[in-house]
């Protein structure tokens, strides 16, 4: 199954990202996992969350962020991935003079009622 990027329409999410849904079961014909594409804007932060049963990796494709998973604070930019596991309380900051532009893989796929706001 194919998608095309254009034709795609971002929504914000319960932590206040910007998304658009590459890749999801509810809308295409995968059935394990989802890809979205989130923007956080510059010297903006997503709210800080977790998901009990998604374990999601973050790949960054450009900008810079800081990112906040469980006890730990770190950079991240363009390049780096991550991993979040089930149940980790994370978020991230747009830190960069660009917007914070990252690819998010979750297992199983996004939803928002897996999404528990800490903040």
């Amino acid at each position: 199954m194919k998608t095309e990027y254009q034709f795609i329409d971002a929504f914000v999410t319960k932590d206040g990202s910007l998304i658009r849904e590459l890749m999801h079961p509810a809308m295409h014909k995968n059935t394990k996992q989802s890809l979205a594409q989130a923007v956080i804007p510059v010297a903006t932060r997503t709210r800080l969350h977790r998901h009990v049963r998604s374990e999601e990796l973050y790949h960054i494709t450009s900008g810079q962020g800081r990112m906040t998973l469980a006890d730990e604070i770190f950079i991240v930019s363009e390049g780096d991935t991550l991993c979040i596991p089930p149940g980790a309380a994370h978020c991230i900051e747009s830190i960069g003079d660009m917007d914070l532009v990252i690819l998010c893989c979750c297992a199983p796929a996004y939803s928002h009622d897996d999404t528990e706001l800490l903040e």
